[in-house]
């Protein structure tokens, strides 16, 4: 049967109490739609029989695929098996070849096989076990009945495949024996293209894409925000020639990076830390960082990004304002308890911008961004609330070290205002370096 839609189940406690970040859902969507089936539904769903049968039968009424991750280990919690059998009203029998498969992995590393593990080699009669050439939990294929379809008013059945939930055993077996199972509509295109905004808030991008995010456009146009990126995302669903149909989304990105300049900084896979670590390797430039109340995680921001080595050179928390003053040079008498009373304080223009030219001169590098401001919950003031940021850079130029400093209305909880401090450092770089210092950024006050 054709797999027109398709639905993503995560299982696990871990996953719905927070625990642990599902990044599976993720990389398997992506690879269906380029498959050229469209995911309509994500389900996370706990260590729990009843509801994850439940999940697979009223996921099985209105798509086409289903595809899980997780559940198949050794342990009394590890339920993916007995669910799928019972919402394919089955029995579990033990897989010979999965015995044997099992029980190779152990003695490869020395050991014999406990008794525990040979749990992993059941499946539903009417199944098939997936080998696994990277763990001791094969897959499953089964298939969800006309029964459940039927009620829905469709057809035929509903595939499922269960897979573990470690990646670097679920994408090996989805590639090797999946993804060459999967039956997409003949001559159906889905092509997917996304663009990375900052310093601009969701409606007023979406002011801006105006008609192009019209609901019966296609390409269709969306948007996201996550921590301070807006994406702006395209996609294309139809039975074009897949040229015609890459020119139909290349046309609406087009219009779409014009409409959002010159907030669109990247796109895809890129990072905001990527694209700017990126410009300063073409350029040959390198950076450090001075940091107060974000105490390290703009450093940690950068080098996130593999080859960060390349340009940044590191940085300093200073996070009393002792340290401020012995580590990075910030004058004694821009701080209240060691110079006059009415001095402007740690958080504020002047001491942002000293942070960042004394890191600058001490380490040798051609930007420093220094951020000092008042994370939360305490500490606050009817001047300086809580979530005032300051933000500075220096660089080098012709005319010598030059810096500018913006002050930031950073809102939400303390970890929020650390983050959004952090990528307002890069973006703040990021105009500099595009020669856009003047573009003002969203929640800045000055």
């Amino acid at each position: 049967m054709e797999h027109r839609t398709a639905a993503i189940v995560s299982m696990g406690d871990e996953l719905t109490l927070g625990q642990t970040l599902d990044t599976n859902s993720r990389w398997l969507s992506q690879r269906l739609v380029e498959a050229g089936i469209v995911p309509v539904e994500h389900v996370t769903a706990p260590d729990d029989l009843e509801r994850i049968a439940a999940v697979l039968a009223r996921l099985a009424q209105g798509v086409d695929l289903i595809i899980s991750s997780g559940g198949l280990g050794p342990t009394a919690d590890d339920l993916t098996r007995e669910a799928l059998a019972r919402a394919m009203g089955d029995v579990l029998v033990e897989d010979a070849a999965s015995v044997a498969q099992i029980g190779s992995w152990f003695r490869s590393r020395g050991r014999e096989m406990p008794v525990l593990n040979r749990v992993q080699a059941l499946r539903p009669a009417r199944g098939e076990a997936i080998e696994n050439r990277n763990g001791t939990a094969p897959g499953l294929y089964g298939r969800i009945g006309e029964v459940h379809r039927l009620e829905a008013g469709a057809t035929g059945f509903c595939d499922v495949f269960c897979l573990p939930g470690p990646p670097r055993e679920m994408q090996p077996m989805f590639e090797s024996f999946v993804r060459g199972r999967l039956s997409p509509p003949a001559g159906r295109v889905v092509i997917t293209r996304v663009l990375h905004t900052v310093g601009i808030g969701e409606s007023d991008l979406a002011m801006r894409l105006g008609g192009l995010m019209a609901r019966d456009r296609n390409p269709l146009v969306g948007t996201t925000a996550s921590g301070g990126i807006v994406s702006i995302r395209i996609r294309y669903e139809g039975s074009e020639a897949r040229n015609r149909a890459e020119a139909m989304v290349e046309r609406a990105a087009q219009e779409a990076a014009a409409l959002g300049a010159p907030h669109v900084f990247g796109g895809g896979t890129d990072s905001l830390a990527s694209v700017v670590i990126d410009k300063l390797r073409r350029r040959g430039e390198r950076l450090s960082v001075v940091e107060s109340c974000t105490g390290g995680m703009l450093g940690s921001v950068i080098t996130e990004v593999a080859g960060s080595s390349d340009v940044f050179w590191g940085g300093w928390i200073t996070y009393a304002n002792q340290t401020k003053r012995e580590q990075v040079g910030v004058s004694a008498r821009l701080f209240a308890e060691t110079g006059p009373a009415d001095a402007p304080g740690a958080v504020s223009r002047e001491v942002a911008e000293a942070m960042a030219r004394g890191g600058l001169e001490r380490s040798g590098t051609d930007h420093c961004l220094s951020i000092t401001g008042i994370a939360g919950p305490g500490g606050g003031t009817e001047a300086k609330p809580v979530g005032t940021v300051w933000i500075a850079r220096a660089w080098r130029s012709a005319e010598g070290i030059q810096t500018e400093a913006r002050r930031f209305a950073m809102g939400g909880d303390r970890a929020a205002v650390r983050e959004w401090s952090a990528r307002w450092a890069l973006a703040m770089l990021w105009l500099g370096l595009e020669g856009r210092g003047e573009v003002k950024l969203l929640r800045q006050v000055e």
